[in-house]
């Protein structure tokens, strides 16, 4: 077995132009042959089948794009308007729309059992994976062994790909053609295996789960999963709204909580200028604290010379609700929750 596992890496040595290391003779062979046997090991006392555990070890790949990817990822430096004009625009909007109008039974029918209406459900749908329309080029397995070799979070992407299997063999799925990003998720709504494995749901009725070719199974399983962090059907997900041109910056995390009250004392009116809710609701406020101290920075600037008084900007800011904080379960960025929120009011 090793034998067949050395060949197929020398052959690999003159295919893939590796990582820098690698290039210098520091690829680790036999690092990578016991971590493929650690991987038969587990996977034969966790019950999976032999035929998914061949097929899983049968051309292993290292793939130096992906630990490229996972070390050089870029810092988010998008402001909120920035980030929202790229992720809501006239196009997405137009294909939600579409979207909707083309599949309303599905969409009733997850709304119907997990509570999630269909302008939520097209949100995340949106966001994720644009419809379906990005296409992930990543076989997993190959993704997930690059990574447990690179060995940042070997444990992590170690748990990734035995689920990932499990999976393959519940489903009866073939584990060498499903393919996700460089970082192991996967389909219409961007799981990770072992969200699958918790939260895939059966939504064309035919006992497998597939949510890559499959958009009942994925919008059922991303229904299911919502649900299970308590979606609020009746509850918004934030409100705009404007704050004094003085507002303490330091509440502006989406940590800090006061009733919607308390906020109002502060000064929080809607857009209008009008009276927020007054109901004891609890909400946190989120705005581009970055973008505020700049504009801040430059009106000082340009205070008059006889004053230290300068014009201020309005701020804008975002009331945040307790659907804002169930989605930052599933991504922990404030603009992805607000663009979902966003784009859901769009085609509500």
């Amino acid at each position: 077995m090793k034998t067949k596992y050395l060949s197929w890496l020398t052959a690999c040595v003159l295919f893939f132009p590796y990582s820098a290391n690698a290039m210098r003779g520091e690829f680790n062979v036999d690092r990578w042959y016991e971590m493929l046997e650690s991987v038969r090991t587990r996977a034969t006392a966790d019950g999976i089948s032999a035929d998914t555990i061949n097929s899983t070890l049968r051309s292993p790949a290292f793939i130096p794009s992906i630990v490229r990817s996972d070390k050089n990822q870029a810092e988010f430096k998008l402001t909120l308007d920035g980030y929202l004009a790229r992720t809501v625009n006239s196009t997405r909007i137009a294909q939600g729309q579409k979207m909707r109008a083309t599949y309303p039974t599905m969409l009733s029918r997850v709304e119907n059992k997990y509570g999630v209406p269909p302008h939520i459900m097209l949100a995340f749908w949106g966001m994720e994976s644009n419809y379906g329309a990005v296409k992930s080029r990543h076989k997993l397995t190959d993704a997930f062994f690059t990574l447990m070799y690179d060995g940042r979070r070997e444990t992590f992407f170690t748990n990734q790909l035995v689920a990932l299997m499990k999976i393959a063999d519940k489903n009866k799925l073939d584990i060498n053609n499903i393919y996700g990003s460089w970082a192991g998720a996967m389909g219409h709504f961007q799981f990770i295996p072992t969200t699958l494995q918790q939260y895939g749901a059966d939504g064309s009725g035919d006992g497998r789960i597939d949510i890559i070719n499959n958009i009942g199974d994925a919008m059922f399983s991303a229904g299911n999963y919502l649900n299970k962090l308590g979606w609020d059907k009746n509850q918004r997900i934030v409100r705009q709204v404007i704050l004094p041109a003085d507002f303490d910056i330091s509440l502006l995390d989406g940590k800090t909580k006061f009733t919607l009250p308390q906020w109002a004392a502060m000064g929080v009116t809607n857009p209008d200028g009008s009276a927020i809710p007054q109901n004891e609701m609890l909400a946190g406020l989120v705005a581009d604290v970055a973008e505020i101290t700049n504009m801040r920075a430059q009106a000082s600037q340009t205070a008059a010379p006889d004053t230290d008084v300068a014009p201020m900007p309005v701020i804008t800011a975002y009331l945040t609700y307790p659907n804002f904080y169930r989605i930052k379960k599933w991504n922990n960025s404030n603009w992805y929750a607000i663009a979902i929120a966003t784009l859901a009011d769009q085609l509500h």
